[in-house]
């Protein structure tokens, strides 16, 4: 008996050890594949935030091999542990609007007048994020606003593909404008806002009100480091922070086609630009085109990139790229100028840089009125 413990003590501690080593071993890799410039706010916080973010993913997909539980089940699991308990300021409330869950964040202090309401878009690639991940920043929107916020839990990626992000968003935001004598908001002082992923749902809901008639008009569009777009993942921002946390440009892609197809099995076509036609690519360079990103932002180690043609077969996987709702920089004209007043937040060190840049151009070149705010020491995932 003593002999049979020995060797299953023995065996745990190799184990142990091999898993250990393991994760140890990725968390160096992908270290040593990232760059930490020295303009960044923070560095050894961010350096601190990637590792634990590298050893969620890590130790997710070990699982995922050993037949557990998916990586992207952990890693979900293990964002939305986090409770924050009841808030002094807040009446919160989980509902319904139209089968997507949100949660609603109403201010206690009672108000004479009706309240701004902002529809706020969670960020996470479209992958990951939930009500939990951004808690408390909607708390702090709506206490420090004086505002009713309402989160929305739209369906994820690679489960549920382009447009059902996009559809939920959409049908929240509508269910909540007609009903909104219900919250106590003024029907003329509705935003929409979001980060990252959410930044490009925000985006594409504010396009596709802007033509409503039979729904108030929104107020403002936030936009916080949005991703705009699919078809050039060689702009300078892609090319100067590649390798920056908390986003790489290999996962920005990689989430993008997880959004669009469940998987990312075209992503090194998508990386090089072999993706998309070069008469169709042509024909968005006007909107999207190193040309239109500010000399100031090229200076640090931007090399113009080849354009690439694409086969058939690419292009069929990937066309929807081309589609405004996935894409918003590639609106028409007519769709621009109808947009509100908007607030853009770039980051110097972000591979979404660019994406915000070009889209502040096409708002400003429509005489959509634009605050735009650029933290030249902020990395993606900042706020």
């Amino acid at each position: 008996m003593a002999v049979v413990y020995t060797l299953l003590v023995l065996f745990l501690a190799v184990f142990v050890a091999g898993f250990i080593l393991l994760v140890m071993g990725a968390i160096n890799f992908d270290f040593s594949n990232s760059e930490i410039p020295p303009g960044v706010n923070q560095p050894v916080k961010l350096r601190i935030i990637h590792i634990i973010l590298i050893s969620r993913a890590v130790v997710g997909k070990i699982l995922e091999n050993i037949g557990i539980c998916s990586q992207v089940s952990f890693v979900r699991y293990m964002q939305g542990r986090k409770t924050l308990g009841v808030d002094l300021k807040l009446f919160i409330k989980d509902l319904w609007f139209e089968k997507v869950p949100v949660r609603i964040y109403q201010p206690k202090v009672p108000s004479a007048s009706q309240r701004r309401g902002v529809m706020f878009f969670h960020g996470g690639g479209w992958v990951f994020g939930s009500l939990e991940t951004h808690e408390k920043l909607c708390r702090s929107i709506a206490r420090e606003s004086e505002s009713v916020v309402v989160s929305v839990g739209y369906r994820l990626a690679p489960e549920h593909k382009y447009p059902a992000a996009y559809e939920d968003c959409l049908n929240a935001t509508i269910h909540f404008m007609k009903n909104i004598e219900h919250y106590g908001v003024d029907p003329a002082n509705v935003i929409v806002c979001g980060d990252s992923a959410g930044g490009n749902l925000a985006a594409a809901v504010s396009q596709t009100l802007a033509g409503r008639s039979d729904l108030p008009k929104l107020r403002a569009q936030i936009l916080i480091y949005p991703g705009l777009q699919a078809l050039d993942f060689n702009l300078p921002s892609y090319q100067q922070n590649r390798g920056v946390p908390l986003l790489f440009r290999e996962r920005a892609a990689f989430y993008l086609l997880q959004y669009l197809n469940g998987n990312a099995s075209n992503l090194e076509e998508v990386l090089e630009g072999s993706h998309i036609p070069i008469d169709i690519k042509l024909n968005y360079r006007k909107w999207v085109s190193p040309d239109n990103i500010p000399e100031k932002f090229k200076v640090r180690g931007y090399k113009p990139h080849v354009l690439l043609d694409c086969t058939n077969e690419v292009y069929e996987t990937v066309k929807r790229f081309c589609e405004p709702n996935l894409c918003p920089l590639l609106a028409e004209d007519a769709i621009i100028q109808q947009l509100p007043e908007s607030f853009i937040l770039t980051c110097e060190y972000d591979v979404l840089r660019d994406d915000g840049l070009l889209y502040k151009k096409r708002l400003e070149d429509n005489g959509v009125r634009v605050t735009w705010y650029h933290l030249e020491d902020g990395f993606h995932g900042i706020i």
